[in-house]
């Protein structure tokens, strides 16, 4: 049995505890007749470098399958590349799906895996996952908040009795805040640059308090006004100050799902805390600024990015007594 965490930006696999795969949610094809030609972090190489009768695709877009074909080529590739020469075993597979994803995403997940293979495939809600990962005692009368920040989706969830109690979501994460720099560089420098430019970008420069010491980075990309090479350096003041009101949406909606809780869970929280996890959770500053700005301790999960998948493998090797958790 395989646990699979297929997010925005990408998929994980683990198998018997071990992660067997981590690569980027990416397929490269030929246009002509839709075969595969690369696929990962080769096919991530080729996005905005490829030629015309070459199309890379990102068949997930927050936490849902907006390419079909696409994910199933991906997917499937990615599960024969992990069952190697039993690959004729058709896996049992059990993935996470963002809470507030409707019927019909979540039924096209479980298509697109008994397609690319998959036997049978079960499902549990994502914050619900994290928290077993994040090594939260689920099963508890008492309540616990988890803050799952993933490339596309953005979820606070209150956990309780072994199930979510309240829950809300927003469609945003880390891959909104590179496009939200993207824009930033077109307008501000009439610079275009490339996803992995600003994946960088993110990664060195963003931080939700401001910097004692200012950073900078130079990148290289296209000028918009005459289509020649161009640098430009970008400051961690800069980003700050744009991303800023992306962070703020995480308190109110924080905030919100506080506001919407059984008082007797609020005062568990208060004494516990909130668990952030997802990749976006590493983000400098963040676990202090939204504890400073809710009034509650805030913790960063260890391997936050790989709470998900972690905690899918924890349900697996206890499946009597997560099966409740799963439909």
């Amino acid at each position: 049995m395989l646990a699979i965490d297929i997010g925005t930006c990408e998929t994980v696999i683990l198998k018997d505890g071990e992660v067997v795969l981590k690569e980027p949610s990416v397929v490269a094809v030929d246009v002509e007749n839709r075969k595969k030609i690369a696929l990962g972090k080769e096919a991530l190489k080729m996005l905005g470098r490829s030629p015309q009768y070459i199309e890379v695709l990102e068949p997930i877009k927050f936490g849902v399958i907006v390419d079909y074909e696409g994910a199933k080529l991906m997917l499937k590739s990615y599960l024969q590349q992990v069952m190697g020469n039993n690959w004729f075993v058709r896996p049992e597979i059990v993935t996470a799906v963002p809470s507030g994803n409707t019927q019909v995403e979540q039924r096209a997940v479980i298509d697109v895996l008994q397609e690319a293979g998959a036997r049978k495939v079960y499902l549990i809600d994502s914050p619900l996952a994290a928290a077993i990962g994040a090594k939260v005692p689920i099963a508890d009368v008492y309540g616990n908040m988890i803050v799952n920040l993933g490339g596309g989706v953005i979820e606070v969830a209150v956990i309780a009795s072994g199930g979510v109690v309240k829950v809300k979501q927003i469609r945003q994460g880390g891959g909104v805040v590179n496009e939200m720099i993207g824009e930033y560089l077109a307008s501000q420098y009439s610079l275009v640059v490339g996803k992995q430019v600003l994946e960088e970008i993110k990664i060195k420069l963003l931080a939700v308090v401001k910097l004692k010491k200012e950073e900078f980075l130079d990148i290289g990309g296209r000028d918009l006004v005459n289509g020649l090479p161009k640098r430009v350096s970008i400051s961690s003041t800069e980003v700050f100050d744009l991303i800023k009101p992306e962070m703020e949406k995480i308190v109110v909606l924080m905030k919100s799902v506080l506001e919407i809780t059984p008082a007797e869970l609020i005062g568990d929280i208060i004494d516990r805390g909130v668990i952030l996890t997802g990749a976006f959770a590493k983000t400098r500053g963040l676990d202090l600024w939204l504890s400073r700005e809710i009034g509650i301790p805030v913790h960063v999960a260890i391997d936050s990015e790989l709470c998900v998948v972690k905690g899918i493998g924890m349900v697996i090797d206890n499946w009597d007594l997560y099966r409740q958790s799963l439909r």
